[in-house]
Parts: C-alpha cells; structure tokens; sequence
C-alpha cells in the first residue's frame, strides 16, 4: 500500500487503484491490498490540483460481499468536505 499512494504523490495511478463506487468519476480512488488473510482500503482523493488527501483507510471485516459498507462511505464522504475546506483555506492563503 505505500509503495502505491508513493506512486500517487509522485503523480502516477497505480494499477491497483479503482474509483470508488457513488462519487462519480475518478476522483475519488480505493487501493485495495490482501495481507495475511485480511483485505485493507485505503480511499484517497487527487480532486486538488497539487495535494493528495488520504481519507480513509480501513481494515475490511465483512466475510461476504465486495461492497465498501455504508457508515465507511458515510466517513468518506465527510473527509472529503474537509479536505474541499481545507484545500480552499490553504489556496486563499
């Protein structure tokens, strides 16, 4: 996982980034990494021009199903309208 968001920073998409489901486009990107018999996400977004913002990064507990559950996608998308307030105040600046 962190050779893929290094590989984010530096610019590039790593093969192993998909959009995530429910926000249009590809703004929105979850890397998904098996290790050890666990699956992990990490949910980032490259919507600013020049920053990228880890929103979340989660261990997968459910034992059926692929789809990202919904209280993760709730927190997602309040991380992102943090991230929009926060890159705004820092591009006034």
């Amino acid at each position: 996982m962190g050779y893929a968001l290094q590989q984010v920073q530096e610019g590039d998409e790593p093969l192993s980034a998909k959009a995530l489901k429910g926000f249009g486009g590809r703004a929105i990107l979850e890397l998904v990494e098996d290790f050890d018999g666990d699956t992990y996400r990490a949910v980032y977004t490259v919507r600013f021009v020049g920053v990228v913002y880890v929103l979340h990064a989660f261990q997968k507990k459910a034992k059926k199903g692929i789809a990202t559950p919904r209280h993760e996608i709730e927190l997602i998308k309040s991380r992102l309208r943090d991230a929009e307030s926060h890159h705004r105040a820092r591009s006034d600046k």
